[in-house]
Formats: C-alpha cells, sequence, structure tokens
C-alpha cells in the first residue's frame, strides 16, 4: 500500500538546501505579484508541500518601488497602524508610504497572504525585498522568476 509522503521539520535540511528566485517588481501588480510570492514562500509549488513545516523557497523582490496599482489606489488605498495610546490610528495612503519605505507595501501585502503563526513568520523571514535594481544575493544564485 503506497503512503502519502509527510515532510518532516528535521528532512527539510538547512537553508542552503532551499531554492533561491529573483522577482523583477517593475510594472507588475501588487497583488498578482504578492500571491505567487506567498505561494513560493510557502513551499505550494512543490510536491513536498505540507501544510505545518516550511518547504519554501528564498524569494528576492527587486524594484519594489516601481510596482504598480491600478485605478484610483495611489491615493485611496490606506495602510493603517496603532501606536497603542486613546485615539493612536495613524493611516498613511500608498503614495505617501512608497514614498517613506518603498518596500513596506510589498511585505505586507505577501505577510497578509501567509499563515498567521509562528510558521507564517518564518516563512517572512524568506522573502528579501530591496527598492532598486540591485541585491546582494549573487551568491546564492537565484534563478529569474517571471511573473
Amino acid at each position: 500500500m503506497q503512503r502519502t509522503f509527510v515532510a518532516k521539520n528535521q528532512e527539510m535540511g538547512t537553508s542552503w538546501d532551499r531554492e533561491w528566485y529573483v522577482v523583477n517588481a517593475d510594472g507588475k501588480r501588487l497583488g498578482r505579484i504578492a500571491t505567487e510570492i506567498a505561494t513560493i514562500l510557502q513551499g505550494k509549488h512543490k510536491p513536498i508541500y505540507t501544510p505545518h513545516v516550511d518547504t519554501g523557497d528564498y524569494v528576492i523582490v527587486i524594484n519594489a518601488e516601481r510596482i504598480e496599482l491600478t485605478g484610483q489606489k495611489w491615493d485611496d488605498k490606506l495602510y493603517q497602524r496603532h501606536t497603542g495610546y486613546i485615539g493612536g490610528l495613524k493611516e498613511m495612503s500608498y503614495r505617501k508610504l512608497i514614498e517613506r519605505h518603498p518596500t513596506l507595501p510589498v511585505r505586507e501585502a505577501v505577510r497578509r497572504m501567509l499563515p498567521k503563526s509562528n510558521l507564517g513568520r518564518r516563512m517572512l523571514r524568506k522573502l528579501k525585498i530591496y527598492a532598486g535594481p540591485v541585491h546582494p544575493h549573487a551568491a546564492q544564485e537565484p534563478k529569474e522568476l517571471e511573473i
């Protein structure tokens, strides 16, 4: 009888057993690119995917400041955070956020698509985002991923 394969943390090995992918975000839509990145970080593109084990690969995003949104989202899309004090809700439009923190919209979009647990936070650590076209991960020999 053939049994279903279930990956275990011990079998996943170390970080150098994983693949590295580089994604050029120039002119791409934020939501479309974030879903593909979240899939790779979780390992859902692999036949050994197991929900409770981190089977995913590393993803490098370059040109994050040049990512696109459709419609009026440049001004209408709001990012909210709370200071923890009464009346401390802070809002910032996408246009202002991309000026101050050009990598944050991509990180937030992907983070919200990952599991809300320790496993999801571990997966997010495999995401490397850079505002410009240069990244310091050439030694890992990342593969170009077209989205």
